[in-house]
């Protein structure tokens, strides 16, 4: 069984997961092209239209970084969440209650302290190198 998942199963599953990602991918230069032409229909530049954008670089480069190394990064859909929650605040936070604020605020803070909690992990207490790495 496990020699027949090594040859077939494990292959399977990365073509699986490389169609996904490109369908990811083309998914999101899609929503990048009506993100531009909303801006060119609306014949000017909000801040909410550039957060979108960020957003969707950030999608496009966790792809990027996902097919390159096989690895997602933890960081990345943290500070794709980080510009979403701002981008909710700067878009609502006129029509929104003092409790709701209150509450992406901390959530944003939250997940700050969070990539900065990871990162310090990855800096001083790394995973050891298997053998096959170097």
């Amino acid at each position: 069984m496990g020699k027949l998942y090594s040859q077939y199963g494990s292959k399977s599953l990365k073509a699986i997961e490389h169609f996904v990602l490109i369908i990811i991918a083309i998914a999101t230069i899609v929503a990048i092209g009506q993100e531009i032409a909303h801006i060119i229909k609306m014949g000017e530049v909000a801040l909410a239209d550039l957060l979108l954008l960020f957003i969707y670089l950030e999608v496009l480069a966790m792809v990027g970084n996902y097919a390159e190394s096989g690895k997602l990064p933890v960081r990345m859909p943290l500070y794709i969440a980080i510009v979403a929650l701002a981008r909710y605040l700067i878009l609502d936070m006129k029509g929104m209650e003092d409790w709701r604020i209150l509450a992406i605020s901390v959530s944003t803070l939250v997940l700050a302290s969070t990539v900065i909690v990871i990162r310090w992990g990855q800096l001083k207490l790394p995973y050891p190198r298997k053998e096959d790495d170097h």
